[in-house]
């Protein structure tokens, strides 16, 4: 028996229609109670067939379809629908498919007055077809008339009936009056069945977060998280473009975009004022937008920032951490109504996932910590006793000649400072030994184990000394070639000693100071940014002060050197450790030079303590130098020390003239030592703390040379 075509029902479907009844419309029942048993196996298409066949008689068409009505009338999709024979379905649109995408907006439904439950009768739809109107045939052969009666449940729309058929036969208004009983029919069964297949949806959805912990196992680290894969693995159960975080620090620091799994995502890190719902974000809200570019608020610039960004949906779920917000897990889409009240349950689940990472990532962190410290102790314990059994160490404060007061001051301050992080400022003129004190000041500091760089900063122009502190990527420059790392990464769990600091540029300056804020920096041409895990020590024989009054050096910088300074006295100031340091450099040159039993002659001690040294102590090491390449490998003369005639050196530390009617030459060391005394107590008047410092010595030397020399 072959199937009756709409033209050979029309006689006999009119007169059905004449005697419709409430029997008529109970015949319908059969296929809905069938799909009521199998709500497991439901197959909307096979339920509208079984449908559509009770309802021809009565209403003959050639295309069916049932509407559902999403998102707050903004959007709809196909419950379910039976195209007759050429005619295609819209299968692309389907309600039970839940992709976002298989919904169509309502602003492209040609006959939106049934959405405002108005029943329509169209007698030509081809004249007025749009995306939600039923379509035509392959060939071009439009439908023609066509029923739309709203289905409610429960007081409310929740979709339409549409059919139409081919014929251009009018619908007569009886037949839109039972189509109007069926929906009033089906509505709450329809309803009744998205809400069921919406439920299984969510428990499937909330049970598959249960797998998202295997996406975290990889790394502890939530920005490593968030980049390499989490959006991957969430985008099964809650679809999205990109995927960020703003984190709070636990020690309460404002937000800061943690990360991003989408170029869309970056620098969002401004603070909550600077966008319109921040305060809500501050609050812990859950915030939904559905289409930003109309709900958002340009003037304010994140809001301005996020739209440039094309990002059209938007759903953000706060991140508790034992109940306080510390920051927000944001999801992105770049379309329009992707995110409904159903996706917030999955969200929220998904932020309670990111939270338990950052916990155990903020928790490996403490710990870490907590081990490098107990490391850090457990050296410094070493290092304490590896520096009183080894009291040679060439480093070590114990190398350092010299017993004048001003000397012992300053490095009794180098000791002091070593063992902590602070930032120290080495001042004095050229040849004190700056560098010796730094490199001392690094053997006794909790980084001894790490390495020592020293850069002279006025030995390298402008562009290379950028170069040589901060590395360069290949192609940075001219003559780049290969990637080469900087003195901050080569020092990095140690010392970076900078000499002669006051000679940076300007430019050098601003990235110095950006280093010594932030402790990171960038190589010259890179994007990535490193860490600055060193501590610095500058040293400048300039005064920085008259400097920074002057306009040369930044007064911000200075002040981030200057933590700790300390000033080491010039050679002159240093009274006997002329001597002392001459007879040092004697024994350690005279055996390179095959002069072993070199030694220093009366008159030549004299000279050094008459000179005033202006290069200091490499100056002097020169002087011994040079006089030992001039001897024979005896005593060393005044003469081939080769000092200067004219020198400056202070009254109270130059030798006595001696007295009357002698020979300079016969007066022995000790009557000149008492001489030094008694000048140094009588231009002291008589204060004795005063001429010990004249003297370079201590206030019990002092006493020592009094009882000595019988002088009261």
């Amino acid at each position: 028996m072959g199937q009756s075509t709409p033209a050979d029902e029309t006689a006999g479907s009119a007169a059905a229609m004449d005697g419709a009844s409430g029997a008529a419309l109970l015949e319908l029942l059969p296929p809905l109670g069938a799909i009521a048993r199998a709500e497991g196996t439901f197959d909307p298409r096979r339920f509208l067939d079984a449908f559509s066949a009770q309802l021809q008689p009565l209403v003959p068409h050639d295309r069916i379809a049932i509407l559902y009505i999403e998102d707050d009338l903004r959007t709809f999709s196909v419950f379910a629908e039976r195209a007759g024979p050429g005619l295609v379905p819209a299968v692309e649109h389907y309600t039970t498919d839940f992709r976002r995408e298989s919904r169509v907006p309502i602003a492209d439904f040609s006959f939106r007055d049934v959405l405002t439950g108005t029943a329509m009768r169209v007698d030509d739809l081809s004249r007025s077809r749009r995306a939600g109107a039923p379509g035509g045939a392959p060939d071009g052969t439009p439908l023609r008339a066509g029923l739309l009666v709203p289905l409610e449940s429960s007081g409310r729309q929740v979709g339409v009936i549409a059919l139409a058929r081919l014929s251009a036969e009018p619908y007569r208004e009886a037949q839109l009056g039972l189509l109007r009983q069926v929906g009033q029919l089906i509505g709450p069964l329809i309803e009744h069945i998205v809400v069921l297949h919406r439920e299984r949806r969510r428990r499937h959805r909330l049970e598959a977060l249960a797998n998202l912990p295997q996406a975290f196992a990889a790394t502890l680290d939530v920005r490593n998280l968030i980049e390499s894969g989490l959006a991957k693995a969430i985008r099964p159960i809650l679809d999205v473009d990109v995927v960020g975080a703003r984190l709070i620090g636990p020690d309460g620091a404002r937000a800061e975009w943690a990360a991003a799994s989408h170029a869309a995502g970056e620098r969002l890190d401004l603070p909550d004022e600077q966008f319109s719902f921040g305060r809500r974000l501050a609050l812990g809200e859950v915030i939904l937008y559905r289409d930003l570019p109309t709900e958002l608020d340009p003037a304010f610039p994140g809001d301005r920032l996020v739209i440039e960004r094309g990002i059209r949906s938007l759903l953000l779920v706060p991140l508790r951490f034992a109940g306080e917000v510390g920051g927000t897990l944001a999801f992105g889409k770049q379309a329009p109504d992707w995110y409904e009240a159903a996706d917030i349950e999955v969200a929220t689940g998904i932020a309670s996932q990111v939270v338990l990472a950052v916990q155990h990532q903020r928790l490996a962190d403490e710990q870490r910590r907590a081990a490098v410290a107990e490391e850090r102790a457990r050296k410094l314990q070493e290092r304490v006793a590896s520096l009183r059994a080894a009291l040679g160490d060439q480093y070590g404060f114990d190398r350092i000649l010299g017993h004048s007061a001003v000397l012992r001051e300053a490095l009794a301050r180098a000791e002091k400072v070593a063992p902590t992080e602070a930032t120290v400022l080495i001042t004095g003129e050229s040849g004190t030994g700056k560098e010796l004190v730094a490199r001392a000041i690094h053997h006794a500091s909790l980084r001894t184990d790490g390495p020592f760089e020293a850069l002279n900063c006025a030995a390298l122009p402008e562009t290379l000394l950028e170069s040589e502190l901060f590395g360069h990527e290949r192609g940075a420059f001219t003559g780049a070639d290969r990637q080469k790392r900087g003195r901050f990464e080569l020092a990095g769990g140690g010392t970076l000693f900078l000499d002669e600091a006051a000679e940076f540029s300007p430019t050098v300056q601003a990235k110095l100071l950006r280093v010594l804020q932030e402790r990171e920096f960038q190589r010259l041409g890179g994007t990535v940014t490193l860490k600055a895990d060193v501590r610095i020590l500058a040293a400048t024989n300039k005064n920085l002060e008259q400097e920074v009054a002057a306009g040369r050096f930044r007064e911000d910088l200075f002040y981030r050197l200057n933590v700790f300074p300390i000033p080491l006295p010039p050679l002159r100031e240093r009274g006997q450790d002329v001597l002392l340091l001459a007879d040092a450099f004697v024994r350690d040159l005279a055996p390179q030079l095959g002069k072993a039993s070199a030694g220093i002659s009366r008159e030549a001690r004299q000279a050094l303590l008459a000179h005033s040294w202006p290069g200091n102590i490499r100056e002097l090491q020169n002087a011994i130098e040079r006089a030992l390449i001039m001897s024979d490998g005896g005593l060393l003369t005044a003469t081939q020390l080769a000092l200067p005639a004219a020198t400056t050196q202070p009254q109270d530390l130059r030798p006595p003239a001696p007295a009357p009617g002698t020979d300079s030459g016969s007066a022995s060391i000790a009557e000149m030592e008492k001489r030094l005394v008694v000048e140094a107590l009588t231009r002291a008047k008589g204060n004795k703390s005063e001429a010990a410092r004249r003297l370079g010595i201590t206030r019990m030397q002092l006493y020592h040379r009094l009882k000595l020399f019988h002088i009261e």
